[in-house]
């Protein structure tokens, strides 16, 4: 499945087609970092498993990001859909037949799976019968089956099987967070990822029949407890009437791989001897497992081969992969960048596997490590700084969301405008933070909030005492959960920065709770440790808008008018307390939902950006 997150720049295939090559040069006279936004852009190709040359990806070579469709036998491209807001999520069956996209509204994450021919056509209801909902998981099996994951406020999450002709058939149901992982090659089992034990960060794995009675489960830990360490699904075996599932497990404290048979019990253990957190897919045949290794905010690929043992190396640069895909021949076709390269996607057969259409993405610095004693352990920071001049610079601390992820070395276009225009970037990966095991991304529950900005705290110190940033131009940004920990960090570190920018952020936490979608309001149990009524007291010491009272330097706030993560009304009750308090901000709000697919929406927000740090710290403005 392709979404917007797995987007980078656009590329497309050598050779005839009526693709988005036709994605107009970029202009000269604009700003580098402007340019960067609008080039064009791919995800890694999501392709037909019994048709492997039919493929579909993400592109904004539209100037919105929208799915296109790529045959690979004779390159043509075409673009599948085109709405005023974009369409970030959408998959092909294996035959290679029919795409699969969800139509939301405007952003909202909220709606239904429709689907197109290949080759083009109507668009058509792909699931009839189900009511609009959030996704929550897709598997497409042959002759038009496909087992359908939802979650909505009023019935948790429910997973159906659609079949044409038929009324979909509920198959499981529970209030509690669940999704669908995989549907084996024979359309006979499925594996549902769930939290019925109330832990969304420690998943377990169930396995059905389609008529919804369960072969086998997969927890680590005592029946009907929360379990001790969290389950994976990655898919079966690509072989018909293989039941093999490919499982990713923390049992020793980090992401790592073994085989599950649901049929049987059997776990085949792998240990690979590697560092990092580890994900793994299939090679096609079923032979070896495609080896993806994270590891101090770098990765490598690597093939393993289930016969021997044997661990391979396969040849990328330094920098991080951001997905990879074995195909039918052997290759692997991967999706890279670093901190200065834009990203590529590249195949270990040789070279690109697809061309920029015209002019590439200006480049950037390259990325440079800091490890800082925290009270929790070593602190991760990724630092840019500018090409010319020397330190104390002004510097922007861009706090990344999730909470679960991290930064990484890969080229990212909101630092690059901040490095552009004499700023030093640091990025600092948090407790709580994925890709340095277990027990660090673990760490913030309970004090959620508070551990984060402990770190940057430390990582800030080092910054000042380093003589890289300017202690009285500091400025604390993020986006959704990095926005929220700029609020918050901005009422618990009042004397520490200069300013805010908060985009998407969570504001006012009990009134996110209670409007955000359902799969986050089981995360925010998971974090905090019960709803806003149970635990009242953790929900106020985590939330910003009991420290409003503390803010004392501009805030700009940017938020999505649809936004089912971080919801617009508890923004607007963070908004009204800074207005009583007389509090110097500016909000910025814009038709979308937890951000915009649509480039010149995006620029529009940076532009603002700029102007309001220009305005407070005396820079000169973008031109």
């Amino acid at each position: 499945m392709v979404r917007m997150s797995d987007s980078a720049p656009m590329a497309t295939a050598a050779g005839p087609s009526d693709s988005p090559a036709s994605a107009a040069p970029l202009d000269d006279a604009a700003p580098a970092w402007e340019r960067r936004f609008r080039a064009p852009r791919v995800s890694l190709p999501d392709w037909a498993e019994h048709a492997p040359d039919r493929s579909v990806f993400l592109s904004n070579a539209s100037g919105t990001y929208e799915i296109y469709a790529w045959d690979r036998a004779d390159g043509a491209q075409r673009q599948v859909t085109d709405r005023a807001n974009g369409t970030t999520m959408a998959s092909i069956d294996p035959s290679g037949e029919w795409i699969w996209w969800f139509a939301d509204t405007d952003g909202d994450e909220f709606g239904v799976w429709m689907r197109q021919p290949f080759g083009g056509g109507p668009d058509a209801p792909a699931a009839p019968g189900l009511a609009p909902s959030y996704p929550a998981g897709l598997a497409i099996g042959a002759d038009g089956l496909a087992v359908v994951a939802r979650s909505t406020d009023e019935d948790g999450s429910t997973v159906h099987v659609v079949r044409p002709g038929a009324e979909p058939a509920v198959i499981y149901a529970h209030r509690e967070s669940a999704g669908v992982s995989a549907l084996s090659e024979d359309d006979t089992l499925v594996v549902i990822e769930h939290s019925e034990h109330g832990d969304t960060m420690h998943p377990s794995l169930r396995a059905v029949r389609l008529d919804g009675s369960v072969v086998a489960e997969l927890h680590d830990g005592e029946p009907g407890e929360a379990p001790s360490s969290g389950l994976s699904c990655t898919g079966f075996a690509p072989v018909y009437g293989d039941p093999r599932v490919l499982v990713s497990h923390q049992r020793r404290g980090r992401w790592e791989p073994m085989i599950w048979n649901p049929l049987t019990g059997e776990e085949q253990d792998i240990a690979l001897g590697l560092p990092g957190d580890v994900g793994v897919d299939w090679y096609p045949d079923a032979s070896a497992l495609l080896v993806e290794h994270d590891h101090h905010a770098r990765s490598e690929l690597y093939r393993y081969d289930l016969a021997s043992g044997a661990l391979e190396q396969l040849e990328t640069p330094p920098g991080t992969v951001l997905g990879a895909t074995a195909r039918p021949d052997g290759s692997v076709e991967y999706l890279w960048s670093s901190g200065e390269r834009p990203s590529e996607l590249r195949s270990t057969g040789g070279g690109t596997v697809l061309v920029p259409p015209g002019d590439r993405a200006p480049g950037s610095v390259p990325v440079e490590d800091a490890w800082v004693e925290g009270p929790g352990g070593l602190v991760h920071a990724l630092v840019s700084r500018p090409a010319a001049g020397s330190g104390p610079y002004p510097t922007v601390f861009e706090i990344h969301g999730g909470p679960t992820a991290h930064d990484g070395d890969h080229f990212a276009p909101g630092v690059a405008v901040w490095i552009d225009h004499g700023f030093a970037v640091v990025r600092v990966n948090y407790r709580g933070s994925t890709g340095y095991g277990k027990d660090w991304t673990d760490a913030l529950r309970e004090r959620v909030g508070l551990i984060e900005l402990e770190d940057i705290a430390a990582v800030r110190t080092w910054a000042v005492e380093s003589g890289l940033a300017d202690p009285e131009r500091l400025v604390l940004s993020g986006g959704s959960w990095g926005g929220y920990l700029t609020l918050l960090g901005l009422g618990v570190q009042p004397a520490d920065w200069a300013l805010g920018l908060a985009a998407v952020p969570v504001a006012d936490y009990v009134a996110a709770y209670e409007d955000e979608m359902e799969a986050l309001k089981a995360m925010d149990r998971t974090l905090v440790g019960g709803t806003p009524e149970e635990v009242p007291e953790r929900y106020a010491a985590s939330s910003p808008i009991t420290y409003v009272d503390k803010v004392r330097v501009p805030v700009f706030i940017s938020a999505g008018l649809n936004d089912p993560r971080c919801p617009i009304r508890q923004i607007e009750n963070y908004v009204a307390r800074l207005g009583e308090l007389g509090a110097e901000h500016e909000v910025y709000r814009y038709e979308a939902g937890h951000g915009s697919a649509v480039v010149e929406e995006r620029i529009r927000q940076v532009r603002k950006e700029l102007d309001f740090v220009a305005r407070h710290l005396g820079l000169p403005k973008n031109a």
